[in-house]
């Protein structure tokens, strides 16, 4: 009995197995087919893994994130996404569309980085990180930015904000109308700080039941406006501490490990990282730890975007995946100068001009980011001339004729890539005289008839 015991067991295990076995089978063969360019693969009943999109077949990094992207600001070139589209809680990274408006507005003259911000009971309620300011304090607009971009404060965001527009909510529009214009189809902000709704003052929250979500790509987006737009971005984002007040016992330190100069800095040296000067990071519990990265090296700047990780370090440690695997497998190669003749087509027709035809060339250059490995590059482009009859003179140096597109192709590129730019006029073309016009036409008259006799014969 004891041996029959004994076998019983196992044939019930082999039958348990089998049975799971079975079960498993029947159910994926029930899914229903998953397209290669569905971001969602099903890799068993229990568990479900994000695809992770690349550029030219280059193997990608395992990320633990919820969503990612790496884009290079200069040409708009991704490299990287992973769910880049899914709108999520950004965290203190809405903050920098606070710092664009900011920025901005100091560049346009209307504001100005001495200006001196009075603090309001709004800001002074400010929850999370904040600097502790105290309702009718009084701080530049440069102070306040710093404690923004460096020690994410939420109550220097909202002074910032309301100095800017009056009120938070009049800001908070024109953030919605500076992403729609910059084209950020799915974002939205109920505030200039990223806090939840419920975190806000209950006097100062919105009425609407909605949160502010961002997307990777979105953000990306931003922040590539704030590296082409304000390039001096990096005297705020790679200041490593910053002392707000003279009486503070310390100093504000930079939320992001990264910097490159944190190399020095025991606590930090292992996540610094070369190249890196920016630029937010963000977290709630709802967002988890974000972080929108900015580094450059060769001439090369990418823009990395991580949201969802589970922990403050692996915001940096997923930070460095994405970023080293742009840099490792990727660079600029630019194939046509700015200013650049076209080799088929040096002059376009003019109408009414003092000269038929006027010099055009590429009005700005023309760069792809590119596998490092590509071989047998081919470059190729085609042309689109305005008629001659709607370039009447007189014409500028510099005026839009048409333009030129490139295709970049090359072995170990999945498909290839193009770019359009500009021609443009090289030189000035002055209006022709209305003798110089009668002699013309004359001419044309005459090469007409003589070309219509010949056809007689």
């Amino acid at each position: 009995m004891k041996k029959s015991g004994k076998w019983n067991k196992k044939s019930l295990l082999k039958k348990s197995i089998a049975a799971v076995v079975l079960f498993n089978m029947m159910y994926m063969t029930a899914l229903p087919a998953v397209s290669s360019l569905d971001p969602t693969v099903i890799t068993s009943a229990a568990e479900a893994k994000t695809e992770i999109v690349g550029t030219a077949g280059i193997k990608t990094p395992d990320l633990a994130l919820k969503s990612a992207i790496l884009i290079e600001p200069t040409t708009g070139q991704v490299l990287l996404s992973m769910n880049p589209d899914e709108a999520l809680p950004p965290a203190s990274m809405t903050k920098m569309m606070t710092e664009y408006i900011v920025a901005e507005e100091v560049k346009q003259g209307k504001i100005k980085w001495d200006d001196v911000v009075p603090v309001g009971e709004n800001a002074a309620k400010s929850v999370g990180s904040r600097i502790f300011l105290a309702q009718g304090d009084k701080h530049t607009v440069k102070d306040l930015y710093i404690a923004m971009a460096v020690g994410s404060a939420n109550d220097a965001t909202v002074a910032l904000a309301e100095y800017v527009a009056g009120s938070e909510q009049n800001f908070v529009q024109m953030m919605n109308e500076t992403a729609q214009r910059m084209g950020m189809k799915d974002s939205y902000f109920i505030n200039s700080t990223g806090l939840d709704k419920a975190d806000m003052p209950a006097k100062y929250r919105p009425d609407t039941d909605r949160e502010t979500v961002m997307t990777a790509r979105d953000v990306a987006t931003l922040a590539g406006y704030i590296v082409r737009d304000h390039p001096d971005y990096t005297q705020f984002t790679t200041l490593q501490n910053y002392k707000f007040r003279p009486t503070d016992k310390d100093p504000i330190v930079n939320w992001n490990w990264m910097l490159e100069a944190n190399k020095n800095i025991t606590n930090f040296k292992a996540y610094a990282y070369e190249g890196l000067n920016g630029m937010k990071t963000g977290h709630t519990s709802a967002a988890k730890y974000c972080f929108a990265g900015t580094a450059v090296r060769d001439g090369m700047t990418l823009i990395s975007v991580v949201m969802g990780a589970d922990n403050e370090p692996a915001r940096f440690t997923e930070t460095r995946k994405v970023l080293d695997y742009g840099f490792n497998n990727f660079k600029l190669q630019q194939v046509v100068a700015p200013k650049a003749e076209l080799d088929d087509l040096k002059t376009v027709p003019v109408t009414k001009g003092k000269e038929t035809e006027v010099p055009v060339v590429t009005k700005d250059a023309v760069t792809f980011v590119v596998p490092k490995n590509a071989t047998n590059a081919k470059i190729t482009h085609t042309t689109n001339v305005t008629p001659a009859a709607e370039l009447v003179a007189p014409l500028k140096q510099g005026e839009k004729v048409g333009t030129v597109t490139y295709t970049y192709k090359a072995d170990g590129m999945d498909k290839p890539q193009t770019k359009t730019v500009d021609l443009i006029t090289s030189t000035n073309v002055e209006e022709a005289g209305w003798f110089k016009m009668f002699f013309r036409a004359i001419g044309g008259f005459f090469a007409d008839l003589f070309g219509s006799i010949k056809n007689l014969f």
